[in-house]
């Protein structure tokens, strides 16, 4: 078999067979454009092996907007992990051969040449990265290659012309495949034509303006039939390819592989001689009348349509005239059915008038004859708004004693402070002296009593602001406080003593009526004792309560009861914890200070500090203890 059969059979197995003959095609065949390997950067005629040519110059030729595209791109080198580019480029094989990189059974290549096992290039470094580094990595080198574009046809080549096609924007791709469209309705000069200019636009995303990538002057009759999908297309594209889908498949400009219209002619030829039959001259002359035909009427149609216009245009006045009385004539009916409407109305709203005097007339004798149930009523309404008013001053009274009650709790825990004691649980002390909880010890006798007098004074204080009456009255006297027990029967002794003596059950029975009376302070408030024994802590929790609110606390009202003044002489109670009186009180002090019997811990602002038990603080007289 010689080199053109065999040409002819790998044309024909490679390449389908195009329906339209090269010189039948026109631009209303054209459907849409797609562009493949999109590329800013020149294109070496020396790695293609072959000289440049015409058909190849829209691809090669280096334009200063090229360059300008250039400038703010990179390049994108081939991969050479399986081949070397020198072998590659020494070796190519021929247009017949299959581009493929696949090796046959017997070790050979399609060529015969035997090659052996390639060792491909090391990954390593790639085995460790993760996939976001490997996904910023492929965006980084391809990043420079996704534009913006789009393009635009023209007719006549001419750069002043007006394109007869603009297509959509294409953003960040490299193969931008453009929606399609037809161009029969552009006219018959624009569908008969067989030549156009096609300008690719693109940009960079930095860029601001788009340029002219691509010019191309295609003409329909010189494109290479590639097939009708690109599914069975082996070869690569070379860069800013154009294809273009024709009505019977995808056609580009390029040399690479050999016309398929000239190896079908042939094969014809040389399997049949004889020659085919075509349209006929009749025929054609036939469609070229029909064409001038068509083209007539749709010329008379074209003047019939001005000429209907005109006389449109000419009968406007008239037109508008008959319109505006026919609108009056409706504006007098309606008018005319709206008054009697109107009349209608008029006599049923005089009916109804007639029918509301009566109702009205029979209301006002209603509402003289139940006058005096409306007086009650309004009476009842006015004891109504007095109780009204009265409970709103009883609970501005409640609001106003809750405020001062909670400035006096707040004085008494500033008077009588309790802490707790660090590392002991639930332990407390009131004015720095601790009180264990209903477990006594003869260690400390003396501290004992000192807190229960401190604890003695703040509740008979608190049973006073909160106007409840203890059930085990208290005698609170500093360290030598009593308790009295008017409510239980068959009890030889009344009074018990709110500190130790030589008989314990007295010292702990005045103790437990002491944490009743917080206990009935605390139900009092509305609040429940988790363990009575507790002195401090339920006292603790009854002043936090008390104390607890929002707002400002109200200031201290001024004034007093002058009765209870008993003259200018005494000293006003109010005037004990003054600068004047303290300072008086330390005058008195410094001799007993000096002498030993107290001590000198207190702070000189504060009469009512106190320290801890010192050894000669003396809170009480032995001689009282004993005859308690």
């Amino acid at each position: 078999m010689s080199d053109h059969d065999l040409l002819l059979s790998g044309s024909i197995t490679r390449h389908e067979k195009p329906l339209l003959f090269p010189w039948n095609r026109r631009l209303r065949h054209l459907h849409g454009i797609s562009l493949r390997n999109l590329n800013i950067t020149a294109v070496s005629s020396r790695a293609r092996g072959k000289t440049t040519t015409d058909d190849d110059a829209p691809y090669n030729l280096d334009t200063p907007t090229k360059r300008a595209l250039r400038s703010e791109a990179r390049t994108l080198t081939h991969s050479a992990s399986f081949t070397s580019l020198a072998s590659a480029n020494k070796d190519r094989p021929s247009p017949l051969q299959k581009a493929s990189t696949s090796y046959v059974q017997d070790g050979k290549t399609s060529l015969g040449r035997p090659q052996g096992r390639l060792r491909r290039r090391s990954t390593l470094h790639w085995s460790s990265a993760t996939p976001r580094a490997r996904q910023e990595k492929l965006q980084d080198l391809t990043g420079h290659r996704l534009l913006d574009t789009w393009f635009s046809l023209h007719i006549g080549g001419a750069h002043e012309t007006e394109p007869v096609y603009l297509s959509e924007v294409m953003e960040s791709c490299m193969n931008p495949s453009f929606a399609f469209f037809d161009l029969d309705t552009a006219g018959p000069l624009v569908a008969r034509a067989d030549e156009c200019v096609l300008r690719l636009w693109a940009k960079t995303a930095d860029a601001v303006e788009y340029v002219v990538l691509v010019e191309l002057n295609v003409n329909l009759r010189s494109l290479q039939f590639i097939g009708a999908t690109l599914d069975n297309f082996h070869h690569p594209l070379p860069e800013n390819c154009v294809l273009l889908h024709l009505s019977d498949g995808i056609y580009t400009s390029f040399t690479d592989l050999p016309g398929s219209g000239a190896t079908a002619i042939a094969l014809r030829e040389a399997k049949s001689g004889s020659v085919e039959a075509s349209s006929s001259f009749d025929a054609l002359m036939q469609l070229a009348n029909l064409d001038e035909c068509i083209q007539d009427a749709m010329k008379v149609r074209q003047r019939l349509e001005d000429e209907v216009n005109d006389l449109l245009a000419e009968q406007t006045a008239a037109r508008d005239q008959e319109r505006s009385l026919r609108a009056k004539r409706q504006q007098l009916a309606s008018a005319k059915s709206a008054a009697v409407t109107v009349r209608k109305q008029n006599a049923a709203l005089q009916r109804r008038n007639e029918e509301l005097r009566l109702n009205l007339k029979t209301r006002q004798e209603t509402v003289s004859s139940g006058s005096k149930p409306q007086k009650e009523a309004e009476k009842h309404n006015q004891e109504q708004r007095e109780l009204i008013q009265s409970l709103r001053a009883a609970r501005q009274t409640a609001e106003e004693s809750q405020g001062q009650m909670r400035r006096i709790g707040e004085a008494l825990q500033s008077i009588f402070p309790i802490e707790p004691i660090g590392n002991k649980p639930l332990q407390f002390t009131i004015r720095n002296v601790s009180l264990p909880n209903s477990a006594f010890d003869d260690t400390n006798r003396d501290e004992i009593a000192a807190a229960l007098g401190f604890t003695a004074q703040l509740v008979h204080q608190l049973s006073l602001y909160l106007l409840c009456s203890l059930p085990y009255p208290l005698e609170p006297n500093a360290s030598n406080s009593w308790i009295q027990d008017p409510v239980s029967a068959g009890l030889a002794q009344r009074r018990y003593p709110l500190y130790p003596t030589s008989v314990a059950y007295k010292f702990e029975y005045g103790v437990f009526l002491l944490n009743k009376d917080i206990e009935f302070l605390m139900n009092k408030v509305g609040l429940r004792v988790l363990d009575i024994r507790h002195t401090l802590p339920n006292l603790k929790y009854l002043l936090y309560v008390l104390t607890a609110g929002s707002g400002e606390l109200p200031e201290r009202k001024a004034g007093g009861i002058r009765g209870l003044l008993g003259g200018r002489m005494t000293p006003s109670a109010s005037r004990r914890s003054s600068q004047e009186s303290v300072k008086g009180h330390r005058e008195i002090l410094k001799p007993a200070q000096r002498n030993g019997h107290i001590g000198s811990r207190e702070k000189p602002n504060d009469p009512f500090s106190s320290s801890p038990p010192m050894p000669k603080l003396a809170y009480r007289s032995s001689g009282l203890r004993d005859a308690g």
